[in-house]
């Protein structure tokens, strides 16, 4: 199955979002506010690093979109995947895949492969994404990043992936329970030490909640979440048990090109494409 999108509408894009992030002037440290939903907490917000290089205004005839979206999928690769890679070939948008590599998806890490000669971003998140196992030590969290580039070495060059998704996200607590209340923030400073960008969220679709929702719940959850922000960058996952976020995609899709936005993976909307 071929899953790239089209080389002159992805070109297209890359330039106008070049110029649209050095205009942006992302600056060290800035943050996207997360929409809490109801009765939840504040989802934790994205870390934005400044532009590598400075882009030349565009013509004038050329405006500059003014809002930008990362879809996002965490914990795959696995049977989901290819349904996920399908709607966004058949919308020519580009994602964001922060991947796992356990026993149990072994046998689908090829689509890391696929995923990324389709022209979206690979990038790390966990092994086993054990929170007892990962965050019992900082040690512990880097020896699990280490296996994961092990594990996805067959596939991708591993050791270029820079791009970071902390389980449970940058200000998750959980982790307190094995590692102490500073572990977050001693392998948030580790990271960047590594030159590693680590990445939340401000958008969630709320499919790994453990109730099974219906796709149009999870097009509500994102298209409700992203009302009034130029700048998404939406969480959900290709795990096994969200095949509805995959059902869910196209209407996704379809709302935030009606709303005015362009796609971009991680990377270019740091303003960093390599």
């Amino acid at each position: 199955m071929q899953f790239s999108f089209a080389k002159g509408r992805f070109a297209a894009c890359c330039l106008l979002l070049g110029a649209a992030c050095a205009a942006a002037g992302f600056a060290l440290g800035a943050a996207l506010s997360a929409r809490p939903s109801a009765g939840k907490a504040p989802a934790p917000s994205v870390r934005l690093l400044p532009a590598a290089i400075s882009q030349p205004s565009p013509p004038q005839s050329q405006p500059l979109p003014q809002r930008l979206v990362c879809l996002t999928f965490d914990d795959g690769p696995s049977r989901t995947t290819p349904a996920v890679l399908e709607a966004l070939a058949a919308e020519g948008v580009p994602a964001t895949f922060f991947v796992v590599a356990s026993e149990s998806n072994e046998s689908y890490l090829p689509l890391v492969q696929q995923a990324q000669q389709a022209g979206h971003e690979i990038a790390l998140h966990s092994a086993s994404h054990k929170y007892s196992d990962i965050y019992r030590s900082a040690d512990a969290f880097w020896a699990d990043i280490e296996l994961l580039r092990q594990r996805l070495a067959p596939y991708v060059d591993a050791e270029e992936l820079r791009c970071l998704r902390f389980p449970g996200g940058s200000t998750n607590t959980v982790s307190h329970k094995y590692g102490g209340s500073g572990i977050m923030q001693q392998l948030k400073e580790q990271a960047e030490q590594q030159g590693l960008r680590w990445v939340d969220w401000n958008v969630c679709a709320e499919d790994a909640t453990g109730q099974k929702l219906s796709a149009d719940a999870v097009c509500r959850n994102v298209t409700e979440g992203s009302q009034g922000l130029d700048r998404c960058v939406v969480l959900m996952h290709d795990s096994a048990t969200t095949a509805t976020t995959a059902q869910a995609l196209p209407s996704i899709i379809r709302w935030y090109k009606e709303n005015g936005y362009t796609f971009c993976t991680v990377s270019q909307l740091y303003g960093r494409t390599g």
